[in-house]
């Protein structure tokens, strides 16, 4: 394969696109476990779900956007 092939450019943003989710929803999962006052362990849990859920999705985003700007 090339260096630059299309796969190598979607695969990279995929994985920016996780971390950068990943950074995200473990704040925004802290804070909405504080906020809502969720207990003990499921507080673990909530931060858990959301963190996957948000690095999911905006991997899934920046790889779809990497993709349309590849030539």
């Amino acid at each position: 394969m090339a260096r630059d092939s299309v796969l190598t450019r979607v695969a990279t943003g995929a994985a920016v696109g996780g971390a950068i989710g990943g950074a995200v929803g473990a704040v925004y999962g802290t804070y909405d476990a504080i906020r809502y006052k969720v207990p003990g362990a499921l507080k673990i849990r909530h931060i858990g779900q959301t963190t996957l859920g948000s690095a999911a999705v905006f991997s899934l985003f920046l790889a779809a956007g990497t993709l349309i700007r590849s030539h």
